[in-house]
């Protein structure tokens, strides 16, 4: 049984493990509110763990009992596990991710990424966005932008078919969107801007881009930016209840900053008023 394909195989799970009859706990993560990403064969290396996560899937949930064979061996694992000790898990998949083609894509040069067709390349593209959302909604966002950048830097091929161009136009667009927001979550505004703006370029009437871009003025306190963008943001959907609430939110946040510059001016005059 070989395990090399198994350490491109990531995947989320909340596990308990136990010796004896259920009445000894010696590993856990079920407190955890975001467990990590693991890779079978390097972070989770139980011979009979990952065999049974393999025939598992998302959102299921199930129980092995794994002889010292399949699990800790003849020596076991003291202080905590006697040696040929059976051990009891029980583990719920959260989610998988198979990057064994991001892995072996980004080891060939950029002549040989070149060369690869399209549909590959877009594939490899879609999976690391994959993870760059999971990092995202584990809030890692330093991780997230670090992997929506892996899978913009194979996007820079041009290509001769209007077809294909608009295949990569359209993954570049989710990318940039991503990194808007990202970079909102990040704090910074500047950055969140420009990747907005660029979605912008190749959709001038993206509402989320339009969003995005408003949200970023407005944490910049440019004002009037952040309500062009809002303004024509709301034009494509009226009703959409974040693009109303952010409009709300610039309203009173100007109204707070021609206040405080109306109470500024008020007291640089006063001394000269004192004169008169």
């Amino acid at each position: 049984f070989s395990f090399s394909p198994l350490l491109a195989l990531g995947c989320t799970v909340k596990y308990s493990g136990y010796l004896g009859n259920w009445n000894k706990l010696f590993c856990s993560n079920r407190n955890s509110k975001y467990p990590r990403l693991m890779k079978l064969g390097k972070d989770i290396t139980l011979w009979g763990l990952e065999i049974g996560l393999l025939s598992m899937t998302k959102g299921e949930a199930a129980l092995f009992i794994l002889t010292s064979e399949y699990a800790y061996g003849q020596r076991g694992c003291p202080p905590s596990i006697p040696p040929n000790t059976t051990v009891l898990f029980k583990v719920e998949v959260l989610d998988f991710i198979d990057s064994e083609e991001c892995d072996a894509f980004f080891e060939l040069t950029y002549e040989q990424q070149d060369r690869l067709p399209l549909e590959k390349v877009l594939k490899v593209a879609a999976t690391e966005r994959e993870f760059g959302n999971y990092f995202f909604y584990k809030q890692s966002f330093k991780i997230a932008k670090d992997r929506y950048k892996r899978a913009l830097s194979i996007l820079g091929r041009r290509s001769s078919s209007k077809a294909e161009q608009s295949q990569i136009n359209a993954s570049k667009l989710l990318l940039f969107l991503n990194l808007s927001l990202t970079y909102l979550k990040l704090e910074r505004a500047d950055r969140a801007l420009k990747y907005g703006e660029l979605a912008l370029e190749m959709d001038q009437g993206n509402a989320k881009a339009l969003f995005r871009c408003g949200q970023a003025c407005l944490y910049m306190r440019e004002y009037s930016k952040s309500r062009d963008f809002l303004a024509r943001a709301q034009c494509i959907q009226p009703f959409n209840r974040d693009i109303n609430n952010e409009l709300k939110k610039l309203a009173r946040y100007y109204k707070e900053y021609t206040e405080m510059e109306k109470e500024m001016c008020c007291q640089m005059f006063d001394p000269l008023n004192s004169y008169g």
